[in-house]
């Protein structure tokens, strides 16, 4: 492809740094501008610039970004440029409110198991830009990535789910689903859309394959919860479409351990189970987490604010084996408001190490320890990674 001479690179995280780096490799003189540098609202940085890259946690509402659309400069999403810069790749892409990581790694296990060359890229880990060339690329996509894609289409397009999140972000449900349902604007006819059963219309012209959790599949998964379930049958979908045979797909879906931060078992201290599922950071998530579990729960919650209501979890609390939550961060208002009609007891306890001391405490040989945040991280922690690295700490603390 060809690349205009000069780009600027909005946003120096992770993503940003991969593009900047696979465009420097290409000859491009590349403009990086940073929040953190200071220097990311001067419009004078675009001058002679012939596209803007901007990294996923960077919002179209940015000045440097309404300006380039001014005056005509394109606007590419960091997984835009990728998808463009792999040309000839087969791209499986992966997105919906929750399970996106749990279904790529497994994905990626599935191709493994086969034989086949792959990478697993996107929101995951590794940029997309980040990637030398395969035959397959298995690649989570999340709304922010999507916001300006243009071009990328995938061989695959699968979203698990979709539930109000990021309305901070977005601004609106509607917004937020807009985003997401670009995974499937470009598909062919030769390529597969895959979505949840009975769920309405999507862009594109794929061809439809549907799943839900009760559908058959070539073994159980050994992930626990209803959800992960339904993880795994689109998965299998996906998998199938994209030419997987069924013995892989089974070998798969019995090794898979899981992904750190997602229902993760911990230790196991005096008889109580100790679960991080810190990656739980909006109500459809801890509602899942909360349904995963038949024994006696004692809940950790709380966290930053999204912009999302926690009414419907006063409902999953009410039906759970919850036994109590331990509420944290500057949501506990919201949640102790929320929450009270499930009739569970609530404790305020303001970080996740007096949540934790609290809940040991109460728990009981057979009960579980459950970090299911319903929240963000940004109130306490640097992300949702660095929450659960926290509790795991704690955790191996009182086994010592």
């Amino acid at each position: 492809m060809t690349l205009p001479s000069s780009v600027l690179v909005l946003g120096l995280a992770r993503s940003g740094q991969a593009a900047a780096q696979a465009l420097r490799e290409r000859g491009v003189e590349v403009v990086g501008v940073d929040r953190r540098q200071g220097d990311d609202r001067d419009p004078g940085l675009l001058e002679g610039v012939g596209l803007l890259v901007k990294s996923p946690g960077v919002p179209s509402s940015h000045p440097l970004v309404r300006e380039a659309r001014k005056q005509g400069i394109p606007v590419w999403s960091e997984v835009e440029l990728g998808y463009r810069l792999l040309e000839g790749v087969s791209l499986v892409g992966v997105t919906g409110t929750n399970g996106k990581t749990t279904t790529v790694e497994l994905l990626g296990e599935m191709f493994r198991a086969a034989g086949r060359e792959v990478a697993v890229a996107g929101n995951v880990g590794r940029p997309l830009t980040g990637v030398e060339q395969a035959e397959w690329v298995v690649c989570e996509l999340s709304s922010f990535q999507l916001e300006d894609v243009h071009e990328l289409r995938c061989a695959v397009a699968v979203l698990l789910n979709l539930e109000p999140d990021h309305l901070d972000r977005h601004g609106s449900f509607q917004a937020y689903r807009a985003a997401k349902l670009r995974l499937f604007a470009r598909q062919s006819p030769e390529d597969v859309a895959v979505l949840p059963r009975d769920f309405g219309p999507v862009p594109g012209r794929a061809r439809r394959v549907e799943f839900s959790a009760d559908d058959p599949l070539p073994a159980e998964p050994a992930l626990p919860g209803r959800h992960n379930r339904e993880n795994a049958a689109a998965a299998v979908a996906a998998a199938r479409a994209a030419g997987i045979p069924e013995q892989a797909i089974a070998a798969a879906l019995r090794s898979f351990p899981g992904v750190s931060h997602r229902l993760e078992l911990v230790a196991e201290v005096g008889g109580v189970r100790y679960v991080n599922d810190s990656k739980a950071t909006n109500v459809a998530a801890a509602r899942r987490a909360l349904s995963a579990y038949g024994a006696p729960l004692h809940v950790i919650m709380g966290g930053s604010l999204k912009g999302e209501s926690f009414a419907p979890l006063a409902s999953a609390l009410a039906e759970s084996s919850a036994r109590a939550v331990y509420l944290i961060g500057e949501a506990a208002d919201e949640l102790e408001q929320a929450l009270a009609p499930s009739g569970v007891p609530l404790r305020r306890c303001g970080d996740l190490a007096s949540a934790l001391r609290a809940a040991s405490r109460q728990a009981r040989p057979g009960e579980v320890v459950l970090l299911s945040p319903a929240c963000a991280s940004y109130d306490q922690f640097r992300d949702f990674e660095e929450r659960g690295e926290e509790f795991r700490r704690l955790v191996e603390n009182l086994k010592a």
